[in-house]
């Protein structure tokens, strides 16, 4: 079986060494030394001046609106991992729903003013595969009408705008460290801001609102991850260069093995330390792309519609946006991990095209 997605693991040597430092402090949680450590050295390979390390990037999106103080509607993307949208509604929001880009499929910043409502308190956009959003146009925006951004940022671990962390726009982003994730601490998250202010409000947000023992500044959660998860940051970390040159690699020779299918892929020309997150392909109609994803199946190959359904289709939630409704029918993310092999790409590759080939759709 070839999964659609699979961890990278350092060697077992590595993470045991960190381990064996755990076991002589009998130190586990509550902002150890090795989270400490991992802050500090991704703050140094981001290049940012602040972020906390915390239980995943679905807690990250909730300190972030908690700590925004927001209230009311909050525009965002429809095409995005559910945790987007449910931490809005789960923070007692509501989402309002503004069309993705056709070519990057991240948020339309001409769309969004028409969304802007009285009760407007934020935008909330998703960098998608690592694109970039329109960062500078969004913030223009925000200003304008003073509302608050905040970004997901789950799949844009590294890359860069105009020679700045991604993660430095807007007033807070935030990042997912889990396991299928190009940088992983096998459940973790990370939350960043660029005001000193803000981030102490995070900081007491992620344990409890403790100041202290006995005195609390509000309300908080616990969003605090544990040592053995920063061991793993720690061991992973240092081969991110040689995991990204892999992942470039496989990138192009897919593209180069699919140039005979009828596919689009999304525009990432000229990002700045592109990671290569993930591998999207964009089929002509669903009906291709479920008789691909069909064969793939058959002989043993995951894939996965990602994003699929978009957020405006949830139960939950609604709003007309027909790029999105378009392009999440017909998006499909093939195999991209660190240890798939050439030989497998190419199998995928002549799976795909012997769908086309055969007009079985």
């Amino acid at each position: 079986m070839i999964p659609v997605t699979k961890p990278f693991l350092p060697p077992k040597t590595e993470y045991q060494r960190y381990i064996d430092g755990i076991w002589e402090r009998n130190w586990l949680t509550n902002n150890g030394p090795l989270v400490n450590e991992l802050e500090l050295q991704l703050k140094e390979y981001l290049g940012v001046n602040h972020l906390l390390f915390v239980v995943n990037g679905t807690i990250a999106l909730q300190m972030a609106i908690k700590a925004l103080d927001l209230k009311g509607e909050i525009i965002t993307t429809p095409f995005s991992y559910v945790a987007t949208t449910s931490s809005i509604v789960w923070e007692g929001c509501k989402p309002v729903f503004v069309d993705i880009l056709e070519d990057k499929f991240t948020l339309d910043p001409s769309k969004i003013e028409a969304a802007i409502t009285p009760n407007t308190s934020a935008i909330l956009a998703t960098h998608v595969y690592g694109i970039p959003c329109e960062v500078e146009e969004i913030q223009r925006i925000a200003d304008k009408y003073k509302l608050k951004v905040i970004y997901d940022g789950a799949h844009a671990f590294g890359v860069k705008v105009k020679g700045k962390s991604l993660f430095e726009y807007g007033d807070i982003s935030t990042c997912s460290f889990h396991a299928t994730k190009l940088f992983h601490s096998i459940e973790g998250g990370g939350v960043f801001t660029k005001d000193p202010e803000l981030l102490k409000r995070l900081a007491y947000l992620r344990n409890f609102g403790h100041d202290g023992f006995e005195k609390f500044n509000g309300i908080g959660i616990n969003g605090k991850n544990s040592e053995f998860h920063a061991a793993m940051g720690l061991s992973v970390l240092p081969y991110l260069k040689e995991i990204i040159q892999k992942r470039t690699e496989q990138f192009e020779y897919y593209r180069q093995m699919l140039k005979g299918l009828k596919v689009s892929f999304p525009n990432t020309l000229g990002i700045e330390n592109y990671n290569y997150s993930y591998f999207p392909i964009l089929f002509q109609a669903e009906a291709q792309l479920l008789k691909s994803m069909e064969i793939l199946e058959n002989h043993g190959v995951g894939s996965r519609r990602y994003f699929y359904p978009g957020l405006n289709n949830l139960d939950y939630t609604s709003g007309d946006c027909l790029v999105s409704d378009l392009v999440s029918s017909r998006i499909l993310c093939l195999p991209l991990y660190h240890s798939l092999s050439k030989e497998e790409q190419k199998m995928i590759a002549r799976l795909l095209l012997r769908v086309q080939n055969n007009s079985i759709i």
